[in-house]
């Protein structure tokens, strides 16, 4: 379904929330990430998300480590750190607190 450019600026906006709510379940390989984002409205490509996981490493949110693979190249397994989690339930407060803000007018 094609949006229109205001909702794709909020879809992206609340992406690094839906990323960082992803990774805080169990380390995960990016393939893995956009499977799982692939079955949502925020289905998006590699492009989009290496730099948003390489800015969320540079502010200490994310870590990550390497993992043999048995099909092929190792592969980066991303984790987030203590300041992670904390920023994830940060975000996740505020967002609430947006909602509910908005229902309540």
């Amino acid at each position: 379904m094609e949006q229109p450019d205001k909702l794709q600026q909020v879809r992206k906006g609340l992406l690094e929330v839906v990323l960082l709510k992803i990774i805080s379940k169990q380390k995960v390989y990016v393939a893995d990430m956009l499977a799982q984002l692939a079955e949502t409205e925020f289905q998006t490509q590699e492009g989009t998300l290496y730099p948003l996981l390489s800015r969320l490493r540079r502010e200490e949110l994310l870590d990550y480590e390497w993992v043999e693979s048995e099909s092929g190249p190792p592969r980066k397994y991303y984790s987030l750190t203590d300041k992670g989690r904390k920023e994830m339930q940060r975000l996740q407060e505020y967002l609430e607190h947006i909602i509910n803000s908005i229902n309540s007018l």
